[in-house]
């Protein structure tokens, strides 16, 4: 393996090369080329951000972060058809990511429902069809931060024309990687192969709904960082039910410990040190190679955020109590959906061979 293949690696493959090795040498050599790698990927993210805050504005950080990410996942990731086809899918949804998040926040809640729903299926149908790329952890992410650290007036503008920037860059870089590949599906099959006894369309409608009601619920409720609630939600609402299962063991737990540790930190580094608490965290997560472990050192990063807005007991009891709430809505709308879904979809075939028949 050549040092840049290395260096493409992620967490887990990198730890499980590592441990393949034989010698005391080599594990301490490729150790160091790890941790070379963690600190390239941490200076570069931190250099795009201040670069993106620069240009179009501290409050759109958020903004950054989603084009940081659409980046980093799309020059690996691919949509599962034609190159030119999946340009124009991830130009839509940027132009999503513009607008949804913006109109539901000043829509009233039962309107905003119906807003996430249309906007966080759409991008389900135009960047998820291919399952195995777990391309939703990125796009709906970035819809949920859009939406949690909304703007307005000229910062509002700004975050057009960043959000156009990544959409270009994003799209340029998705179509040099991906160009070679060839595939039979089109943008055309995104919605054609769209059907309620495709394993794949029960979990995007499932997931889609997850998520749009769990905020109508929280924002009703009137629960402060009710974005906290829909990532969660998105975090542990995936394809198959045996992995969501062990996200779910893990979510709450997670950051109930990665709470401790921020609480333990702020209180043992010095004063005014709670904005290199986020780096650390963002350093934890690149070192993590779990669910588990990337969900202790996540919440550092959110925490890091939260403090100055809410203080620190208001911060931790929100973290904690939303990632619950998420999780386990999540893990309960799944037990009560998947059947409903199934009988639906059973009463659908019998109407339509009893049509047949006639």
């Amino acid at each position: 393996m050549t040092f840049y293949q290395e260096l493409q690696l992620n967490q887990a493959g990198s730890k499980s090369y590592i441990s393949s090795l034989k010698t005391t040498k080599d594990k301490c050599k490729h150790t160091g080329i790890y941790l070379f790698k963690i600190l390239l990927n941490i200076s570069f993210c931190t250099a795009f951000i201040a670069t993106f805050c620069a240009i179009f504005g501290s409050p759109n950080s958020s903004a950054g972060l989603a084009v940081l990410l659409s980046i980093l996942v799309f020059r690996q990731a691919d949509l599962g058809i034609r190159a030119t086809h999946g340009t124009c899918s991830i130009l839509l949804v940027f132009g999503i990511l513009a607008i949804g998040p913006k109109l539901s926040n000043l829509l009233p809640a039962g309107w905003a429902f119906c807003a996430n729903t249309v906007f966080i299926m759409l991008i389900m149908l135009l960047g998820c069809h291919n399952v195995i790329m777990s391309n939703h952890s990125t796009l709906a992410l970035a819809y949920l931060l859009l939406q949690g650290y909304d703007v307005s007036g000229e910062m509002y503008h700004k975050r057009l024309l960043g959000l156009f920037a990544g959409a270009l860059m994003t799209a340029v870089i998705y179509y040099r990687n991906h160009r070679k590949k060839y595939y039979k599906r089109t943008f055309k099959s995104l919605f054609t192969e769209f059907n309620l006894s495709s394993a794949r369309t029960q979990w995007q409608l499932r997931f889609t709904l997850t998520i749009s009601s769990v905020m109508l619920i929280a924002s009703l409720l009137g629960i402060s960082k009710t974005m906290w609630v829909g990532i969660a939600a998105m975090s542990v609402c995936v394809p198959f039910r045996n992995d969501m299962a062990d996200r779910i063991k893990y979510r709450a737990p997670g950051n109930l410990l990665g709470s401790i540790l921020f609480v333990t930190a702020y209180f043992l580094l010095p004063e005014g040190s709670v904005s290199y608490m986020g780096i650390l965290g963002g350093i934890g997560t690149g070192l993590s190679a779990t669910y588990g472990w990337q969900t202790i050192f996540n919440a550092f990063s959110a925490l890091a955020i939260a403090v100055p807005s809410f203080g620190l007991p208001y911060a931790i009891f929100l973290r904690i109590f939303n990632n619950l709430f998420g999780s386990v809505y999540a893990w309960l709308f799944e037990r009560i959906f998947a059947p409903l879904l199934s009988a639906l979809t059973n009463i659908l075939a019998a109407l339509n061979h009893r049509l047949q028949t006639v």
